[in-house]
């Protein structure tokens, strides 16, 4: 099935999933905390992740980890905005903005960025409104309660329909605000008010919220649902985060957010390529391999 995602003048084509880098500018993200604070720093890392088959470089200036404190608005515009400016004058990506606030919005979409990427599915004061004075696509992620307090047991009757009808009942909300349909990308949110149970119905459950018709991300990456599963340290949930992306992208989702960039460009051609045989005749030209 076809599927877009209008960006100001510029149109996404998500026939086939994509990967948003994660590009943090923060000290205290749960993952790489510290690594991109530095401008230089954070704009060798967007041209690492570009080269490396970043079609969206999602840019954060508040870490939203479990536990995570808040950050006053001009920090974030102080950490957020050279970079958005950097990334737009040097490459040919997409910039999307990962915040909540209505000023930070404003400004990075000035300064460049095409997307806001909200956890709090533009629910805080102004956010809705903001968002939809500005010519960019928005990110609605669903989130039980909020970082600080997400985790501590989060609780469902039916997860996936639960999830769902909350970003279609926001999705239509920013709808009737004047944000356009093809400019609407739904995040189910895993990790964010989930224990490890309700993120595998989830990604069990995605095709569900691929019936919506509205674009789905998946953010899987180095989560600590690795752990549970593996046992694996952050630093080496490279292949199971790899191998998450690939059965998100097989199970529908569009965008798949990554800090690890070219192993998860890999995983999707793959998923993308197997998906591609299941759906049309099978193929004559398949070289054989012995052992």
């Amino acid at each position: 099935m076809s599927v877009s995602l209008q960006l100001g003048n510029r149109t996404l084509d998500l026939s086939r999933a994509v990967v948003m880098g994660v590009l943090n500018v923060t000290p205290d993200s749960f993952s790489d905390g510290g690594r991109f604070v530095r401008r230089d720093a954070a704009l060798a890392q967007a041209r690492e992740m570009v080269a490396a088959g970043a079609v969206i470089l999602d840019v954060g200036g508040e870490s939203t980890r479990p536990g995570a404190e808040p950050v006053a608005e001009q920090q974030e515009l102080d950490r957020v905005l050279p970079v958005v400016e950097g990334i737009r004058g040097e490459l040919d990506v997409v910039v999307s903005v990962d915040t909540s606030k209505p000023q930070v919005m404003r400004e990075a979409v000035a300064a460049g960025a095409a997307l806001i990427n909200d956890v709090y599915a533009l629910r805080r004061p102004g956010a809705l409104e903001t968002a939809a004075g500005l010519d960019a696509a928005v990110c609605l992620m669903h989130m039980q309660g909020e970082p600080r307090t997400m985790q501590t047991d989060p609780c469902y009757g039916d997860v996936v329909a639960e999830v769902t009808e909350f970003l279609v009942s926001r999705a239509r909300e920013c709808q009737a605000a004047g944000i356009g349909r093809g400019r609407i990308v739904i995040d189910p949110g895993f990790g964010f008010g989930k224990s490890v149970a309700h993120n595998l119905a989830l990604l069990a459950g995605l095709p569900a919220l691929c019936a919506t018709g509205y674009p789905v991300l998946a953010g899987l990456s180095r989560k600590s649902m690795l752990a549970a599963l593996t046992g694996r340290a952050v630093q080496d949930r490279v292949v199971g985060s790899a191998v998450l992306a690939a059965l998100a992208a097989g199970r529908g989702a569009h965008i798949i957010r990554a800090h690890d960039v070219a192993e998860t460009r890999d995983a999707l051609a793959i998923a993308g390529a197997l998906a591609e045989a299941l759906a049309g005749p099978a193929g004559s030209g398949d070289e054989g391999e012995g052992t």
